[in-house]
């Protein structure tokens, strides 16, 4: 068994042996250090009654009493439901969506074509969600809309979308993976585009077909990609897309029972009275359900898949 110091050294062989690509490594490296691990101190915050002058350290303990506003509200499951759920369906359908435009693209033969349907795929993706807001008020609007303009023309009533609570889980995953599947595809297709010609040239000769080719070669090639993607995404199962449902939803309260998630009700509760405790002790719930859900399922993915797994 290798001691820490032969690790040492070899690793110090393999940094010499393939510099260049531990350089193009290194700023990622110091982002996820200083973005990411020097400020993980700052959790204390949740616990504390912060203030400004006595620094984090230096408030008064106060144990979970930051947390009390979110159980004590009694929407503590509803948001939480909402959030998980919102999450779980932009997780698993916008990965299949992606894998499957990858797919698609990566299979036209006209490069042309392939490089025009890749830009259009991936233009939704920078539309501030300001602006998809408005495109959707424009759509669903009760007096001028544009689908109650038509449903008017046909000689049909109007329909009061926003007062409909059922459909707008429908109308926000829809523009969820409208404006995501562009950028996420991105991965994929570098994915695709490692793997070796010569793999497909082999199931060509041995008589597969287009169908044949994605089945047993693309995708199985593309297992361990997918699998590390949707354990990514699971971490931030409890962060919801706060400005795609406060631009589409804004404070409407009747649409809050299917619409409202975390995000939005932790932004209203404090709106005007802004507290970096509560605030603090929020993203410490979120980040704390994420670690724990990741931990399950790669374990999981460990028992079925061990070179598959994160750890």
């Amino acid at each position: 068994m290798r001691t820490i110091g032969q690790k040492f050294v070899d690793f110090g062989k393999e940094v010499r042996k393939h510099w260049v690509l531990f350089l193009m490594l290194l700023p990622a490296t110091v982002f996820f250090i200083v973005f990411c691990y020097i400020p993980m101190p700052g959790a204390y915050i949740a616990f504390v009654d912060y203030s400004i002058g006595k620094g984090i350290f230096g408030s008064q303990f106060v144990g979970l009493r930051n947390f009390e506003f979110l159980i004590k509200s009694g929407d503590l499951w509803r948001i939480t439901k909402n959030t998980v759920l919102y999450n779980l369906v932009f997780i698993f359908l916008g990965n299949f969506l992606q894998l499957f435009f990858a797919i698609s693209i990566s299979e036209i033969a006209s490069k042309w074509y392939k490089k025009f349907t890749q830009s259009v795929t991936l233009l939704p993706n920078f539309i501030s969600f300001v602006i998809v807001g408005y495109f959707a008020y424009n759509l669903f609007n009760y007096n001028y809309g544009f689908i109650n303009t038509i449903l008017n023309s046909l000689g049909m009533d109007s329909h009061e979308f926003y007062s409909d609570q059922g459909i707008w889980k429908y109308i926000i995953v829809m523009f969820n993976l409208w404006h995501g599947t562009g950028y996420g595809m991105i991965v994929y297709l570098a994915t695709i585009t490692g793997i070796s010609d010569e793999i497909y040239e082999a199931a060509y000769l041995d008589g597969c077909g287009l169908v044949q080719r994605i089945r047993y070669v693309t995708l199985p090639m593309m297992k361990s990609t997918v699998i590390l993607l949707v354990l990514f995404s699971l971490g931030g199962i409890l962060k919801g897309s706060f400005d795609l449902f406060y631009n589409l939803i804004g404070t409407n309260s009747v649409l809050y029972p299917q619409t409202d998630i975390i995000d939005t009700f932790v932004f209203r509760s404090l709106v005007g009275q802004f507290n970096f405790s509560q605030s603090a002790a929020v993203g410490f719930y979120q980040s704390l359900f994420g670690l724990i859900l990741v931990l399950l399922v790669n374990f999981i993915v460990r028992k079925i898949e061990p070179e598959n797994a994160l750890f």
